[in-house]
């Protein structure tokens, strides 16, 4: 038996031979390998996450649009806007009934009045003339790419 146990172990412990010595990878063939990688990583990675910001900026277009359809029923129903200090916060009230002819909630989902970076719309209703804005990533009026204002006008 103990015999046939030290066969079995010379057969799974091979001394090395000197192919076997030889065939791993070096130092430097690793780190070829890694800078590559890196390489292609940042070449990839900007382009990956200028898409979600473009992807932010037409889901808030979108939504502003949502808002204005849902803004046109609230006018048709009780023949006004909501004014400024109403705020867009009524198009999603269910028990609001501003008039007799309250047909709302005109939004069914109260976070449809928050843009895509976490900033409720800004909203203005000027002599009958509405504005709904969102000041992009950054929050503040002006600026370019994912910070550029989206409005309705």
């Amino acid at each position: 038996m103990k015999y046939e146990h030290d066969r079995r172990s010379r057969r799974t412990n091979p001394r090395p031979s000197e192919e076997a010595a030889d065939a791993g990878f070096t130092l430097v063939e690793l780190l070829v390998v890694l800078s590559i990688i890196v390489l292609l990583g940042g070449i990839v990675a900007p382009q990956v996450l200028r898409y979600l910001g473009s992807a932010r900026s037409d889901a808030a277009a979108t939504q502003i649009q949502n808002i204005e359809s849902a803004l046109e029923l609230f006018l048709i129903d009780n023949f006004r806007y909501p004014t400024t200090e109403e705020g867009l916060a009524v198009l999603s009230e269910p028990n609001a009934q501003l008039s007799e002819r309250w047909n709302g909630p005109y939004l069914q989902n109260a976070a449809a009045l928050t843009d895509p970076w976490g900033t409720p719309y800004v909203y203005r209703n000027e002599d009958g003339e509405v504005q709904i804005m969102s000041f992009g990533r950054d929050g503040s009026p002006g600026g370019t790419g994912e910070d550029r204002d989206l409005s309705n006008s």
